[in-house]
C-alpha cells in the first residue's frame, strides 16, 4: 500500500531556511530523519525520528482532526489525499507529500512573499 513504510532521508533542499522561516533554527540537526508511515485504508499514523527526538500525527484522510506542530502546538487540520499525493495545511505552511520512484518526497511551503519551499526526499529502508 502506498506510503506505508520506513524511510530515512537522503537528501534536502532549503532545510536551514524553512527551519528559520518557522523560528526553529535551533532544532537543526546533522541526523538523517527517519519518517514511519502507518497505513490502514484512509487512517494514517505519520512519525518523524531523530535520535532522541518524535514527532508523530494519527489521522483520517477526509476528516478533520487534531494535529501537532514541531513545536507542539496543536491545531485542527483536514487531510487530503488527491491522487497518491497527501496535503494538509500546517499553521505555518503547506505540506504534501508523495511516492515517486519508491521514495517518499515532502514538500512544505512557507507563505508569504518570501515564501520558503523546503523539499525532502526519503529512502525505503
Amino acid at each position: 500500500m502506498a506510503f506505508t513504510g520506513k524511510y530515512e532521508s537522503e537528501n534536502q533542499e532549503n532545510y536551514e531556511e524553512f527551519l528559520e522561516a518557522l523560528g526553529l533554527l535551533s532544532a537543526k540537526t546533522d541526523h538523517n530523519v527517519v519518517t514511519e508511515v502507518l497505513r490502514d485504508g484512509n487512517d494514517f499514523t505519520w512519525t518523524q525520528s531523530i535520535p532522541n527526538w518524535a514527532w508523530s500525527n494519527k489521522f483520517t484522510i477526509g476528516q478533520e482532526c487534531e494535529l501537532v506542530t514541531m513545536k507542539g502546538d496543536k491545531f485542527k487540520a483536514t487531510v487530503l489525499l488527491e491522487g497518491e499525493k497527501i496535503s494538509a495545511q500546517f499553521p505555518q505552511y503547506q505540506f504534501t507529500a508523495e511516492i515517486i520512484d519508491d521514495k517518499l518526497v515532502m514538500n512544505c511551503i512557507t507563505s508569504g512573499e518570501k515564501g520558503v519551499a523546503f523539499k525532502r526526499v526519503s529512502k525505503r529502508m
